[in-house]
């Protein structure tokens, strides 16, 4: 058996979050190892979710027992289905304290709010909402950059018992539309613009372009980044006609003190819609509740992220990805929270870093990509920056290769804990994660998130000891989603989680158990490869490929062929570097040798750019549908669908096979 890359101290293991709470239950459970509290934890969920709620110092009513109610039911489980509590109210808790929102966007525009001001802004937000005629389980939609003034909005929406949902900016207005069309908001928060790049792009005519198309808006909010939000609004009034279009500060200036007031609802009351990538079709709108997300994200920032109050939070992610969201919550753990909008490598690669050092960065998180690119282009951030604040580096998006585990410890730093972690929209949080207790294993995520009974499942359903199935959870959690919106018998949620195995949640993706006890995902199961019947997760053919020099990324999809699938891998390369029949039975090589003889593609064909989700993610089956000659049914929901024309069959069929 290999050694572990990174094993905690015995101090730094008894003074984290996850030892305490360990200590916090023992007197009425006995004290548990990890793997034993694991078992407690799905065992007896009622129990270990109260646990958490006083471990936490959650505000709010658990109502009357029982705190867990149709336990047997996926879906139909209600945890404390007489429970009170305010989103907000929880979140702001920590805000007499030393709390505070920093902002950079891209190095040229800069800000800070302490907590007390985040407080009187919630405050206002509340005012506003409230003077104009909002109510509990009104929608508010929001086209805003990662900076403080949407998370003041997120905070005032919730204060009163409505329903936040947002997207970024670089959204186009189909997609926009797409998604606010289908939950009709009465409020829309948008920004005059944005900065990418270095260059200053103005939002004026997408945000009319979709007004035009949302008749239940009532009240426009226009923050301003470019410039003056007064400016802005107004134009935007004169182009759209629409009666209420106001500038941010000026619809919530002081006007004498306020206070927020927060009254309690129920613990599922609903929170914020989210909206699925869409890629294959219109996104699907998840409703997610406010004491689930609550008590979820708190298991994870204070257990097992080991987030404590006046830690600084940090997460490159925009408001149209979960981990934005996710991010938010981190208030709740007494954390300051550290945002950024824009690219993560203008004016250079290293601005992230300059930020992380500047604020004395305590947690550190972004996606597997913004690592491997780092390390593609040599970069070593912890030998030109501070870094001694950090202490967990957090990677999601995709699969953290084995070679990207080495490059942390070596390129930033030696004793950190890296935690790969794995969820997604649809709980709006993991279910694998990192452990901040437990030794870290290349290439592994450490283990399930508490409270959650992960699993890897056969084509049967039953429990898979090694090899490569289905991830599922078979028992119910707090942040499974209320439903999808407009969906009022239930009927397309139970088929997007439950229909494949009834009473257990299928997730969607292909994992397997480590020796270890930690989990590695393949990729997603609907991109599955089937060579001769044989199931392959694309992840294990890019952890190969992603190591040799000359291939910048990578994408593989099969291609039914002559009765069966053959693997086609499609290269970016890197720098000057061409395809040639020695990188060819290179690379056939590498993955024969890394992966297995039925890993190797039957074709490799280079592309100048790969399509990728608004959260980064490649999207493997947009590419596969346009290999196969069938319509991408939404390509709004990508960044660069462009990247779609190197894929048609005109582009790739001339090459043939390299023994």
């Amino acid at each position: 058996m290999s050694k572990p890359i990174w094993v905690p101290s015995p101090e730094r293991v008894s003074s984290s979050n996850m030892a305490r709470f360990q200590d916090y239950i023992a007197p009425r459970v006995g004290h548990l190892g990890f793997d034993a509290l694991h078992d407690w934890s799905v065992s007896h969920p009622a129990e270990f979710w109260s646990e958490l709620w006083d471990f936490a110092g959650v505000i709010g009513d658990k109502g009357e027992k029982p705190w867990l109610t149709d336990a047997g039911k996926m879906p139909g489980a209600k945890f404390f289905p007489t429970g009170k509590l305010n989103y907000a109210e929880n979140l702001l808790r920590y805000t007499h304290e030393n709390q505070e929102l920093v902002f950079w966007g891209e190095g040229r525009v800069k800000s800070r709010m302490p907590g007390k001001e985040l407080r009187d802004g919630v405050a206002r937000m509340q005012r506003f909402l409230t003077a104009k005629g909002v109510v509990a389980k009104d929608r508010v939609a929001a086209v805003m950059p990662n900076m403080p003034q949407s998370i003041v909005a997120v905070l005032g929406t919730a204060s009163i018992g409505a329903v936040w949902s947002s997207c970024s900016p670089d959204f186009g207005v189909q997609g926009l539309l797409d998604r606010f069309t289908q939950i009709d908001p009465k409020v829309l928060v948008v920004c005059d613009g944005y900065y990418y790049n270095g260059k200053p792009i103005d939002l004026t005519s997408k945000i009319a372009a979709i007004l035009s198309k949302l008749p239940t808006v009532e009240h426009v909010l226009v923050v301003g980044y470019l410039g003056d939000a007064a400016q802005a609004a107004a134009r935007l009034k004169e182009e759209t006609g629409h009666a209420s279009v106001l500038a941010w500060d000026d619809a919530l200036a002081p006007g004498g003190p306020v206070t927020a007031k927060f009254e309690r609802y129920a613990f599922d009351h609903p929170l914020f819609i989210l909206f699925s990538s869409g890629t294959t079709g219109v996104p699907k709108c998840i409703v997610h509740s406010a004491g689930g997300l609550l008590l979820k994200h708190l298991s994870e920032h204070i257990l097992h992220t080991d987030i404590k109050p006046n830690d600084r939070v940090f997460y490159f992610t925009t408001l149209g990805w979960m981990m934005w969201n996710w991010l938010v919550s981190g208030l709740a753990a007494g954390a300051s929270l550290l945002l950024y909008d824009g690219s993560p490598t203008y004016p250079n690669a290293e601005i992230l870093w300059r930020f992380a050092e500047r604020e004395r960065c305590t947690h550190f998180g972004t996606s597997a990509k913004y690592i491997d690119t780092l390390k593609k282009l040599g970069l070593g951030p912890g030998h030109g920056y501070d870094v001694s604040p950090l202490r967990c580096i957090m990677s999601t998006g995709s699969p953290l290769s084995p070679g990207s585990f080495d490059y942390v410890y070596h390129a930033i730093k030696g004793d950190v804990h890296l935690a790969s972690i794995s969820g997604g929209t649809d709980i709006c949080g993991c279910f694998v994660l990192g452990n901040p207790t437990r030794p870290v294993w290349r290439g592994e995520i450490q283990g399930p998130a508490l409270g959650l009974s992960s699993d890897v499942a056969d084509d049967a359903g039953n429990h898979m000891e090694s090899g490569k199935g289905e991830l599922v959870c078979r028992g119910p959690f707090p942040s499974m989603p209320i439903g999808f919106w407009n969906d009022p018998d239930g009927a397309r949620y139970r088929a997007a989680y439950f229909d494949r195995f009834p009473g257990i949640w299928h997730h969607g993706d292909f994992a397997e158990w480590t020796e270890n006890g930690g989990i590695i995902i393949h990729g997603r199961s609907d991109a599955t490869l089937n060579p001769g019947g044989v199931r392959i997760g694309t992840a294990e053919i890019y952890r190969v490929v992603e190591t040799i020099p000359q291939i910048q990324e990578a994408v593989a999809v099969g291609q039914e062929w002559l009765g069966d699938v053959r693997i086609l891998l499609f290269v970016v390369l890197k720098d000057a570097n061409v395809l040639d029949d020695d990188l060819v039975k290179l690379i056939k090589s590498r993955v024969k040798d890394g992966a297995s003889p039925r890993h190797v593609p039957a074709l490799i064909i280079p592309v100048s750019d790969i399509p990728r989700t608004r959260s980064g993610k490649i999207s493997e089956l947009a590419v596969r549908d346009t290999v196969m000659g069938r319509a991408v049914n939404n390509t709004e929901a990508l960044a660069n669908p462009e990247a779609l024309e190197h894929f048609k069959s005109a582009a790739w069929s001339h090459f043939q096979p390299v023994a």
